[in-house]
């Protein structure tokens, strides 16, 4: 999941703050959730309404919108939208959390248009601005190729869960069976980390991670801090973004490690580009 400076104080800052206290509504795998603006939005869009849909995103502070990894506007993202074209759309929540003047909404679109079916993952964070409820903050990917969360449920990263001690198991194994291991570092508030988890048990991905890898997810929790020495140790630049991977052989020796958030944008990934960096550091064949 992106932490440059504008997400960071949005959809990760707002969902941390959410997810770690508790507050507000939390609705996944709904139509819709109890949250009109969504809604109206929605319809806009279907409608064609161009004025109407502009309206939903902020001006003052101005929409921050990124599509497929590039930084735009609310120009840019209304425009997308309504060249669609859409004769429907529904909405599959995977997470929705609100507060007093501000919501969180991650969904999948799925849309019906003249050139076919098209799939769009939605990460917004929304803020009560008077009377109306208008977007701050947009990340949209368009025709994801990796399978997308329905719900954000899964509990990968537990709370009491001691990585050091779950590397050192994972050592034991990872010799025995000569595999390497895997270190994924994330939390359960970030998207990404479920789109990336869902890939690993893909059918044609199951092959190389049960013969090649031993997984340990390693948690930043709620702040993004926790775990930081093992980050360091391991050379993962948490600020680049998560999920993050580092690659230890058998003895717990660091083969290689992310430096750039390379995979931090997994909503975005191709399988062939997940499976090359799977297959290039697994074992060698004996």
């Amino acid at each position: 999941m992106n932490r440059k400076v504008w997400l960071i104080g949005a959809v990760i800052v707002l969902g941390i703050f959410l997810e770690a206290n508790g507050l507000g509504q939390n609705s996944a795998g709904l139509a819709t959730p109890d949250f009109p603006p969504l809604e109206q939005w929605k319809n806009a869009v279907v409608a064609g309404d161009a004025a109407a849909l502009k309206n939903f995103y902020s001006t003052n502070p101005a929409a921050q919108v990124e599509a497929n990894k590039v930084s735009g506007d609310a120009g840019a993202d209304t425009s997308f939208w309504l060249g669609l074209k859409a004769s429907s759309i529904k909405l599959e929540i995977v997470r929705f959390r609100s507060r007093p003047g501000s919501a969180s909404v991650i969904f999948n679109a799925m849309v019906e248009t003249p050139k076919g079916p098209l799939t769009v993952a939605d990460s917004t964070v929304w803020l009560k601005q008077g009377d109306a409820w208008r977007l701050r903050y947009v990340t949209r990917t368009d025709a994801p190729k990796l399978k997308q969360p329905s719900d954000m449920t899964r509990n990968l990263y537990p709370d009491d869960a001691d990585a050091r001690a779950e590397i050192k198991e994972a050592e034991a194994d990872a010799v025995k069976q000569r595999k390497r291991i895997l270190l994924v570092f994330g939390a359960n508030w970030c998207y990404d980390c479920h789109v990336l988890d869902l890939a690993f048990h893909r059918p044609d991905f199951e092959p190389l991670m049960e013969s090649g890898y031993e997984v340990v997810h390693v948690d930043i929790g709620p702040d993004g801090k926790k775990n930081n020495d093992l980050a360091a140790e391991y050379k993962v630049p948490l600020d680049k973004g998560v999920p993050a991977l580092a690659v230890l052989d058998g003895d717990g020796k660091l083969i290689v490690s992310q430096k750039n958030g390379e995979f931090e944008n997994a909503r975005a990934l191709t399988p062939e580009a997940l499976l090359e960096f799977l297959n290039k550091w697994k074992p060698e064949a004996r």
